[in-house]
């Protein structure tokens, strides 16, 4: 079985995030494992997915992350942007550049930045 676009978009785009402000903070690369095991995306697909964005420039990496979610559900893009939004406050500070990258990817999916903080408070234990 191989991960649904939805969520090999997601994992396009927490690389992104993750890496916006140049550091790449133990708790930001735990909150992707946790996106892994949420998600049900096997260690395969994982390490697909990590050898994918090797070498490859941001811009491709957001291009096919965005296509990727382009092609989901609004339901589907909608839980991935709550993922992405909790992951950019899990290292304590959220860096422009993560906030840009948010308010721009939720725009450019057709989804609701309020929609997206709304699901996210109901989160408690992330």
């Amino acid at each position: 079985m191989t991960t649904s676009p939805s969520k090999l978009g997601l994992l396009y785009l927490a690389h992104l995030l993750i890496s916006a402000d140049g550091i790449i903070d133990a708790k930001e690369y735990q909150a992707l494992s946790k996106i892994k095991e949420k998600e049900s995306i096997s260690e395969e697909d994982f390490k697909k997915f990590e050898t994918a964005v090797v070498g490859k420039k941001e811009r491709d990496i957001y291009r096919e992350g965005i296509e990727m979610m382009n092609n989901c559900t609004d339901e589907e893009k909608l839980n991935a942007f709550v993922h992405l939004y909790k992951m950019s406050e899990i290292d304590g500070r959220v860096h422009v550049k993560e906030v840009r990258l948010l308010l721009y990817t939720i725009k450019n999916a057709g989804i609701e930045f309020n929609e997206v903080v709304a699901r996210a408070q109901s989160i408690t234990n992330y």
